[in-house]
């Protein structure tokens, strides 16, 4: 064990479990550790640096902003914290009605989504949807929403009133009634390996739930920004939901969330209903204005729509027998895979100097900065194939057979 795994081991909680690496620096989609090994990132911390490391835009915001003014109470505003909600709104539709509530994080956004979800349903509409395979987060609200049994059971008893259904338009459509508060879905479920809802899901969901009288609230934690191709996953379907949670991508790496409301849900929220000590300092908004910025001037959305496609293709190429087929929209792409190795193939793909993620045993998310170009996907598919071919090479002979039959 080196001196920083034994630092970490001793310092750290182990929520967590064991660092994979010491990373030191980075620069663009490139990430050095400790020793000056250099790994092409495509996962940027998990769809979070939309820019790549270090961007002179991400680094000049952050100087300027804290020579100026980093932090005051919410019993004020700032410049940077208005002009960013009045960006979030435009970026989103949310017109003239909309407000934007800033928080550190996207479990922070998600637990005012759920706060906003019992003040619109009250005594008369107890109940809140989520969907199977969603996750929301791990505050003890965001976490009642995310249906996953093992990260929920050593905390139960959680927060009451959700129920979580099957991802089809018939199951929505059976739950739904005039006692249900909101319904809370992820365009993409990315951290059930990158999964899309149906063709139509949010079209539906939506007039659903105007029929009923129900706040619909999408999570575009992880879809938001760019990611997908579009600058929020709703827009694929042309609809206009309640209200949005944003975090991850929006900041490039600076820690800041955001509920944007729509219409009347916008009204929810009265003085002294919620609030956070940090949310919407000026440090954080001035980069997430810079980030946003930057992404809205160099066509980056438009950049992640074509090289998700040139990615997929790349991936579809490779050929291996480990991969059954190719998810996501954009820059979130999920590769399932023909055997419970995604283990393995993040192991090996790390080794080789390649960061990508195993969302679950049988998918590997990747999810690089949306600046990527020709030269960091052709290496990507010269790593990922070699990882690919690695794990094959080492499997096991019934981890063969599930690939053979």
């Amino acid at each position: 064990m080196t001196v920083w795994q034994e630092d970490a081991a001793r310092d750290l909680v182990l929520n967590a479990g064991e660092r994979f690496a010491l990373l030191t620096r980075g620069e663009g989609s490139y990430l050095w550790d400790d020793q000056g090994k250099r790994y092409l990132d495509f996962l940027a911390g998990i769809a979070v640096t939309s820019l790549g490391h270090a961007h002179p835009v991400f680094v000049d915001a952050i100087s300027k902003q804290a020579a100026t003014l980093a932090h005051v109470s919410n019993y004020f505003a700032t410049p940077p914290q208005l002009e960013l909600a009045a960006r979030l709104k435009r970026l989103a539709g949310a017109g003239i009605d909309g407000r934007v509530y800033f928080s550190n994080s996207g479990a922070e956004a998600n637990e005012a989504a759920f706060k906003l979800a019992r003040l619109h349903g009250g005594a008369e509409r107890p109940r809140i949807i989520a969907l199977e395979n969603a996750f929301h987060g791990r505050t003890m609200g965001s976490l009642a929403m995310t249906a996953k049994a093992a990260m929920r059971a050593p905390f139960e008893p959680m927060p009451g009133g959700v129920e979580h259904i099957p991802a089809t338009i018939e199951a929505l459509e059976a739950a739904l009634d005039d006692r249900v508060a909101a319904v809370f879905v992820e365009p993409i479920q990315g951290e059930a390996g990158v999964v899309e809802l149906p063709e139509g899901y949010l079209a539906a969901a939506r007039s659903l739930t105007l029929k009923h009288g129900a706040l619909l609230i999408i999570d575009e934690i992880q879809t938001g920004a760019g990611r997908t191709g579009a600058w929020f996953g709703f827009n694929h379907e042309g609809i206009t939901p309640d209200a949005i949670t944003l975090a991850k991508g929006i900041g490039g790496g600076f820690p800041i969330g955001a509920l944007v409301t729509f219409g009347a849900a916008s009204s929810l929220f009265t003085p002294g209903s919620h609030g956070s000590t940090f949310g919407g300092n000026p440090l954080g908004t001035a980069v997430a204005n810079a980030v946003l910025g930057e992404i809205e001037s160099a066509r980056l959305v438009e950049n992640a729509a074509a090289r998700g496609v040139q990615l997929r293709t790349v991936i579809e190429g490779i050929g291996s027998p480990l991969v059954s087929g190719v998810r996501g929209r954009g820059l979130l792409i999920g590769v399932a895979l023909t055997a419970p190795v995604a283990g393995k193939v993040v192991a090996a793909a790390q080794e080789r100097g390649l960061i990508v993620n195993a969302a679950n045993p049988e998918s590997v998310r990747i999810a690089p900065a949306l600046t990527i170009g020709d030269a960091e996907i052709e290496e990507f598919q010269t790593l990922f194939a070699t990882a690919l071919a690695d794990v094959r090479v080492g499997m096991t002979a019934s981890e063969t057979g599930k690939v053979d039959a």
